[in-house]
């Protein structure tokens, strides 16, 4: 009887550079079997390639890659060829390196090395990229985006807001009761015709009219450029005249930097929100209260639509950061709230939870209980997206919508 040999693993590792890369290839007993320098280009990953199906690379068995980043082009197209690609800490790395010297000695050569054997000893330990569709892919890079630019559009009105209390109240006083205050289409209209105190109050009520018809307002027009006239008239500390001037320029500055951020933001919503609605999981998305387009493709975006990343919703929760932690030893034993986690996936679970108070009865009631158990507003607030995303894995898994019935069964009286 013929025996046939199974092949010998090999594992190869990647430290990559701005223009170059360093690839290490070792077998099942650490003895390395290639080290070589590729250029960060098309015949860069070509020679990879190449040195990949030297050594046993096929499209049944091929070579896993460990690399200490999971964003980039070297790495979309690794992935693209199916293979499994570990993306490792680099603060792990530094730690397998001092396993094997103790002089503290680093170069490019020697991470790649340790990277593949992270791979030869340890792979089981750490989790592959998942493998989502382009269409997860491309909204994941629009919800970081859109989310990259909400954070840019507060920022960039904190600084106004800053800039104009220093003398400029009375725009302040008009916006305060407004949803959006300050980065509200009117507001920024007005502040930008009048940048400074001394020319906001010689606005007249026709011109506060036109203002606001340009800023989109459609009903009360003339109701409101009244109020706004008559706050803009009220008496208020003012600075001196060449410095209220140069505050103006300064502020005119700033809204421009505002202006850019709500139009990015804007933009960024309606280009994920179309993205998200073409995706087959956005229905049972959508069918959890509290969701909508923009908060649902934040969730996709962060947990993809790979069924396979997440063995149990215990793995899912742990990566939301909604599920504790206990630090047990001897008499002491601590129960905390998860800090290393997906902090993008986090900050939108606290928004779901949020919402969904005014959305689901049973929510509410959920809510309520932890509170009276002593919880306070962010802990209850986090067992309720703990909960909700438990679900949203089993909806997930089986295809089923959201049922308010099955999530929050009434108790008997």
């Amino acid at each position: 009887m013929e025996i046939t040999e199974l092949p010998t693993p090999v594992f190869c590792g990647v430290d990559w550079a701005e223009d170059h890369h360093d690839i290490a290839l070792v077998d099942a007993g650490g003895q390395q079997l290639a080290k070589v320098r590729i250029s960060d280009d098309a015949a860069g990953f070509a020679q990879l390639m190449a040195l990949l199906a030297e050594h046993g690379d096929s499209e049944d068995i091929p070579v896993p890659v460990a690399i200490e980043t999971s964003r980039g082009l070297l790495v979309s197209c690794l992935r693209a060829t199916g293979r499994a690609v570990f993306a490792i800490n680099p603060l792990a790395v530094a730690r397998y390196r001092d396993r094997h010297s103790v002089a503290r000695k680093k170069s490019d050569a020697v991470d790649a090395a340790a990277l593949a054997n992270i791979l030869r000893t340890d792979m089981a330990a750490h989790r592959p990229l998942p493998a989502d569709s382009e269409l997860v892919q491309a909204i994941a890079v629009l919800a970081r985006a859109q989310q990259d630019a909400v954070w840019a559009r507060g920022q960039a009105h904190n600084k106004l807001r800053s800039q104009l209390r220093e003398f400029y109240p009375a725009i302040l006083d008009a916006f305060a009761q407004h949803k959006h205050g300050l980065c509200s289409r009117e507001a920024r209209s007005i502040l930008a015709a009048a940048p400074t105190p001394a020319s906001a109050a010689k606005l007249t009520r026709r011109r506060l009219q036109s203002l606001l018809k340009q800023a989109g307002r459609i009903r009360g027009i003339q109701a409101e450029a009244e109020r706004l006239h008559e706050i803009f008239k009220r008496d208020y500390l003012h600075q001196l005249p060449q410095v209220e001037a140069a505050l103006g320029h300064q502020t005119s500055a700033l809204l421009r930097q505002l202006n850019t951020a709500c139009e990015n933001a804007d933009q960024l919503e309606e280009a994920v929100t179309q993205a998200f609605e073409e995706h087959p999981d956005a229905p049972v998305i959508r069918s959890f209260p509290g969701l909508a387009a923009l908060t649902g493709a934040r969730v996709l975006a962060e947990i993809g639509d790979d069924r396979t990343r997440f063995a149990t919703a215990g793995s899912l929760k742990a990566y939301a950061g909604s599920a504790p932690v206990t630090r047990a030893s001897g008499k002491s034993c601590k129960v905390m709230s998860r800090k290393v986690k997906n902090q993008r996936l986090a900050a939108v679970g606290y928004v779901w939870a949020f919402n969904s108070l005014t959305r689901s009865p049973g929510a509410r009631a959920h809510y309520d209980r932890r509170r009276a158990a002593g919880d306070r507003h962010v802990a209850a607030q986090r067992n309720l997206f703990n909960r909700f995303i438990s679900m949203l894995f089993h909806c997930l898994q089986t295809g089923h919508a959201y049922s308010e019935a099955i999530a929050f069964p009434q108790a008997p009286a």
